[in-house]
């Protein structure tokens, strides 16, 4: 076999492959031959009828599976001999093919880039200075107590603390809220609607002018929707609300007791504290690792760059427009605004798509030479913890897994959880404030 290589692109290559005449015709007797062994011909015993008559019934097929087989075998012995890393699948072309003739074919195949891997130890990240507090603790526990709160009416004047019952309408432009987004009818419209008067709860700015109001007040409430308010179309926007205070609910919390700490499972008030920093504590190191971990790749990208392949380029690019396409929708956003950005969607995807596809290959070269291995006990565990992430049964989990070929996927995903476990145990750390 006669195997020769062209570079066409960046990661593309022309791949020309020339099997002798005598190869074929070994691999269509062969292919004959089994045909004529299960052939049930009229007037013969299975496997008896002549070959002559095989051929003549049979030779499309034959043909067939002889150039499937050819050109398959050909192609990974090619493949394998040249030690291309191949990725995707290759665009093959036939250019002779027959009995009695050289088979001749070439196959156009993406490859992995070559490039040299950075040092990856060492890598320079900030580590923020902080830890748990006694005030953290505190602020934790109250919001356990706030879990079993009771809410009493009272005949006074809405005060901070205190829990807004009321019926309202919103406009916005002078229309109602949903003539801008369709979706919204909960910011449109609501009657005995609970607005907690802490900062931040609904609208920036809704409940602090009720404050003062008794049950059956009305007021006209004006508000600026913030410019990363949850519903797109409503950013940065002023919003007009006609307001009705039905009645005013007093918080009560429990006292932070025995009886409390039991109701969460504690064995008493101290073991409850004990959980409660220890919970923080995780959280915290939770937060802190993956900070450390982002500022890891920054670094790891900016240290070497290399030509992508196109095809994986293109395809990561069609998931994450697929994946922001699908976010905003949820969110509520109309498919006509959808539409009229997706030049800049495209663009802003594309930018993603290819540090994505960059930092697979440095992980996957960074586990080849640290020999990290995802087992499928890895996987196992993994598909665990996202079956009970999005409170799944796991056996269906795992069928709807496979139904999407999304196993390789998992195997991926823990092979890139390892590499970035090596990179943070090495990396140098220094304490102060992460840059963004």
């Amino acid at each position: 076999m006669n195997v020769s290589v062209e570079n066409l692109a960046p990661c593309k290559k022309l791949v020309r492959v020339e099997l002798d005449a005598a190869a074929v015709d070994a691999a269509f007797a062969a292919i004959t031959k089994d045909y004529q062994k299960q052939a049930a011909l009229p007037g013969f015993r299975p496997g008896k009828a002549p070959l002559p008559m095989v051929v003549k019934k049979y030779t499309a097929e034959i043909q067939d599976e002889a150039k499937r087989k050819l050109i398959g075998d050909a192609y990974r012995k090619a493949i394998e001999e040249q030690k291309l890393h191949v990725i995707g699948q290759p665009d093959i072309e036939e250019v002779q093919f027959g009995r009695g003739q050289i088979l001749q074919f070439t196959a156009t195949v993406e490859t992995a880039p070559d490039f040299p891997l950075p040092e990856y130890k060492g890598l320079p990240a900030q580590l923020e200075t902080k830890s748990v507090t006694e005030a953290d603790v505190e602020k934790a526990l109250d919001l356990l107590r706030g879990q079993h709160a009771n809410y009493n009416t009272v005949a006074r004047p809405l005060a901070n603390g205190d829990i807004a019952v009321v019926n309202y309408a919103g406009t916005c432009d002078g229309q109602p809220i949903t003539a801008l987004a369709p979706t919204a009818k909960g910011l449109t419209e609501q009657k005995n609607f609970w607005v907690d008067t802490a900062e931040g709860s609904f609208i920036p700015g809704f409940a602090a002018q009720l404050i003062g109001t008794q049950a059956g007040d009305k007021r006209t409430v004006n508000v600026d929707f913030p410019a990363d308010f949850v519903t797109p179309q409503l950013q940065e926007k002023k919003g007009v609300y006609e307001v009705e205070l039905v009645e005013v609910k007093e918080k009560s919390l429990p006292a932070l007791d025995e009886d409390l700490a039991k109701k969460f499972g504690a064995e008493n008030l101290e073991a409850l504290k004990t959980g409660v920093r220890k919970d923080l504590e995780n959280e915290l190191k939770y937060t802190q690792s993956k900070a450390i971990r982002a500022q890891l790749v920054r670094a790891l990208l900016g240290r070497v760059n290399f030509d992508l392949p196109e095809t994986a380029v293109a395809q990561e690019t069609r998931n994450v427009v697929y994946d922001l396409v699908r976010q905003n929708t949820q969110r509520g956003v109309a498919r006509e605004l959808i539409e009229s950005q997706k030049d800049e969607i495209y663009a802003n995807a594309a930018v993603s798509a290819k540090e994505r596809v960059k930092l697979a290959f440095l992980v996957s070269r960074i586990a080849e030479q640290e020999k990290l291995e995802a087992t499928q006990e890895d996987v196992l565990k993994r598909a665990q913890q996202l079956a009970m992430m999005y409170r799944m049964p796991f056996e269906q989990f795992l069928k709807d897994l496979q139904k999407r070929n999304g196993v390789n996927e998992l195997y991926e995903q823990v092979l890139h959880e390892k590499v970035l476990a090596v990179l943070e145990k090495n990396a140098t750390l220094s304490e102060g404030q992460p840059s963004r």
